[in-house]
């Protein structure tokens, strides 16, 4: 079974000797865990909370945070996992207290204006823009476990085990979620009908 967390061939080195090098404060094994997780780490983050800017500062605290703490690093469990929970929890605090200042953010309805506005694509084009369109109202119709779960999974290639470290639960959990999400999705794109909505 291929190693979810095999890194590329111009990394070297294991995610645990990584990790060992980390401890004792080997900076250049720290820059290769930055360069390998970094971007899809801002993916994860900004899909929570819906800001370019902040998951890129969100992501740089969870770094400096991996270096603050580096002795108190575990090699024999998932770094990725590890980087992941961090980040969940940066931006769900991040939601917490600005949902306390009542601001909200509105992806969805900004790329459904940018949708409108391009009324040049050919109908096959604005299907599938529409479609697309429709997946993320889906997606966030999904109860919020349903949704963080498939997300790691689906957008963030996480093993059931590690989603299962992230989010705290089981991965026969992490499973239920991901079959509950896609059956919702599912039944949705099934009575997606585009020409009704021209």
């Amino acid at each position: 079974m291929e190693n979810p967390l095999e890194l590329d061939h111009d990394v070297q080195g294991e995610p645990d000797e990584l990790c060992r090098r980390i401890i004792v404060s080997d900076r250049s094994a720290f820059e290769e865990v930055f360069r390998r997780f970094r971007d899809e780490m801002l993916r994860y983050v900004r899909g929570i909370i819906r800001s370019e800017s902040v998951a890129h500062d969100l992501v740089q605290d969870v770094f400096v945070d991996l270096w603050g703490t580096r002795h108190t690093l575990d090699p024999s469990r998932s770094l990725k996992a590890f980087l992941y929970g961090m980040a969940r929890n940066r931006a769900l605090r991040y939601l917490r207290d600005t949902r306390a200042h009542g601001r909200k953010h509105t992806l969805l309805q900004r790329e459904a204006d940018t949708h409108i506005s391009n009324g040049s694509e050919r109908d096959h084009d604005v299907d599938a823009a529409l479609l697309g369109d429709m997946l993320h109202q889906w997606i966030e119709e999904l109860p919020d476990r349903q949704q963080e779960a498939l997300m790691l999974s689906r957008y963030h290639d996480l093993s059931h085990h590690e989603i299962a470290l992230v989010m705290d639960i089981s991965p026969r959990t992490v499973n239920n979620h991901i079959i509950r999400a896609l059956k919702h999705l599912n039944k949705r794109i099934q009575t997606f009908e585009p020409a009704i909505l021209k």
